[in-house]
């Protein structure tokens, strides 16, 4: 009786049944208080606390096992303190824990980040040498990988004479935190077993650490394998695709999503609304949100954020009051997203209002993103004096992406006393930072002070600060192709030319002027155009038209912002060769279609 009974209660997961059962064994007489104890370990076991606790303090002596049941409940259910604080109850108790009672408890620590109390308890259980058993031993590799001593880590590791599958991922994960991939790579690969979790890890690493490319090969590399990718390892993947713009890819995972059974996750669709978004597909990432059974604020905030950077700023708004209709509550990334949208769209006097109605009807402290929007937001429509006056009643000190939104302004509008003013703050506090000085100088070249250029150049040569290369990327057929300013290392580069060349003539002849206003002055006019008509873009673009079919959209990635004689190209071939262009740059996207650009010439 007493064996079946403890079996039903740490197995039932039905609560009226394991309520009954329990009900019934408080009015037993005959082994009332062994009774008791199962009951307190099911209720535990089931993630019923009160109820267990309930049970636990009637019992009239308590062991290890009733001690380490209430422990490991109140641990999994993510109640560390209450879990530590029974530990040191059952240690004033007189009550020893055994190895499953440290097991137990450590994630606590870990889940605390209270590392001193951590060492302590792993010098008891050195003194008990309990260091030895592979659970004991996993868990602490576990506790020291969350509390950032990754190097305590690893020295037990090294000293556990047997370890599971469990010890290795801990220990992988601990090199994935603290960014060393080469590491766990390292590990990984001597890995005797690997479950998904494994593969999980590293691909998040890779990811978390810019390696996109290395990422989806190894996503791709798993699919090879017997095991299958849950939601997590879709969460974690679908970000990569979004940074190098890899729609072909990222398609082909949402397919497996919903053949796998995830699309429901509200995570994986957050993933996948922040992909499509970053792939510049709008409309699919509209069509996931709208899908969701259920949305987070981060779902919101991720489609928010998605109209802002694609400029539709209107669309981003209404969503946004769509999402206070439904009772979500915005956070400050929601705001950023707000603001952004207003940047982007030019809606000054929206932003302005919103920037109140953040502080005044969420009680949300701007934070400096928050800061250097409405500073974009202010310059970039051309209120320069306000948006110095804004800086300046700032509770916090500005940083450099503030002055340099504030630089970017100065140059659209032609600011040249403010935007030497700006500059010198830029120079101070990021005196290596190249893109602040070729905004300088492109001040000065619009404003043809020739002589002003060659300086700031030659304080960059002094300062042996180099310019960053323009770099474009495009997929095709689910290969990246990566181009850079007047590329001539790809096969096809004899075609791209010539591909160029008939474009240029064909766009000149609807209108097409190039802007050469910031090449330098003492320059031939054919060799200006020449410079600025082998910019990587261009080329992605006649790469595109080579290799994919009428009709298909061309989707490019750049590393800068994209300049004023691109922008204008591009607008030009969107009506010549009938394609979408989508463009993202380091600040936003610009859709060309038929001539014309999402952001309606402002950016």
């Amino acid at each position: 009786m007493d064996c079946n009974y403890r079996r039903l209660c740490q197995t039932w997961s039905l609560p009226g049944c394991l309520h009954t059962f329990c009900g019934n064994a408080t009015r037993w007489s005959s082994a009332r208080s062994v009774y008791i104890c199962h009951c307190s370990s099911g209720y535990a076991r089931n993630g019923f606390l009160e109820e267990a606790m309930d049970f636990f303090h009637r019992m009239s002596e308590r062991n290890v096992i009733s001690w380490t049941s209430v422990v490991a409940a109140y641990t999994t259910h993510g109640h560390s303190e209450e879990a530590l604080a029974l530990f040191c109850e059952m240690q004033r108790s007189g009550i020893q824990g055994n190895q499953i009672t440290f097991a137990s408890v450590l994630p606590a620590f870990a889940d605390l980040g209270t590392l001193e109390y951590g060492k302590e308890i792993h010098e008891d259980i050195v003194r008990r040498g309990y260091q030895s058993n592979v659970f004991v031993g996993s868990a602490l590799v576990d506790m020291y990988v969350k509390c950032w001593s990754t190097e305590d880590a690893r020295k037990v590791f090294d000293r556990m004479p047997k370890k599971n599958v469990v010890t290795w991922n801990a220990m992988t994960a601990g090199y994935v935190q603290n960014g060393n991939i080469d590491e766990a790579l390292k590990l990984f690969e001597n890995m005797p077993e690997k479950n998904i979790i494994s593969w999980t890890s590293v691909i998040s690493g890779y990811v978390k650490n810019g390696h996109f490319h290395e990422a989806i090969e190894l996503f791709q590399k798993m699919h090879m394998t017997a095991l299958k990718p849950n939601s997590v390892t879709y969460a974690s993947i679908l970000p990569a695709c979004g940074n190098l713009a890899a729609l072909g890819h990222g398609k082909e995972f949402h397919k497996d999503i919903v053949k796998s059974g995830f699309e429901d996750d509200v995570f994986v669709g957050n993933g996948l609304i922040d992909m499509y978004t970053k792939c510049g597909s709008i409309e699919d990432a509209l069509k996931v949100f709208g899908e969701m059974p259920s949305r987070n604020v981060v779902s919101w905030t991720t489609m928010v954020v998605g109209y802002a950077v694609h400029g539709y700023g209107k669309e981003a708004l209404q969503l946004f009051g769509d999402m206070q209709k439904w009772g979500m509550q915005p956070n400050h990334v929601t705001f950023v997203g707000v603001l952004s949208a207003c940047c982007n769209a030019g809606l000054v006097d929206d932003g302005r209002w919103y920037f109140d109605c953040m502080i005044r009807d969420y009680n949300i402290t701007p934070a400096m993103k928050h800061y250097c929007c409405m500073v974009d937001l202010l310059g970039r429509a051309g209120h320069l004096d306000e948006a110095r006056d804004f800086i300046k009643k700032m509770p916090i000190s500005p940083d450099a992406a503030l002055w340099g939104s504030l630089l970017s302004a100065c140059r659209i509008h032609n600011n040249i006393e403010l935007g030497e003013y700006v500059a010198k703050q830029l120079f101070d506090s990021e005196p290596n930072n190249p893109a602040h000085y070729v905004l300088l100088s492109n001040i000065y070249a619009a404003a043809g002070k020739w002589d002003d250029v060659q300086n700031v150049r030659r304080l960059m040569k002094e300062r042996k600060v180099e310019r960053i290369p323009g770099c474009s990327w495009i997929e095709v057929n689910n290969q990246v192709y990566v181009f850079r300013v007047a590329d001539r290392s790809h096969p096809q580069t004899p075609e791209i030319y010539a591909e160029l060349d008939i474009l240029f003539g064909q766009i000149k002849e609807v209108g097409y002027i190039p802007n050469i206003n910031f090449v330098l002055h003492d320059v031939e006019e054919e060799q200006k155009e020449h410079f600025v008509g082998h910019h990587s873009e261009k080329l992605a673009i006649a790469f595109g038209l080579l290799n994919t079919s009428p009709g298909i959209p061309i989707r490019i990635v750049k590393n800068l912002r994209v300049c004023a004689d691109c922008h204008s190209a591009i607008r030009f071939i969107s009506k010549i060769v009938v394609r979408e262009i989508v463009i993202r740059d380091a600040n936003r996207f610009h859709h060309f279609n038929d001539g014309r650009c999402s952001c309606g010439d402002y950016w």
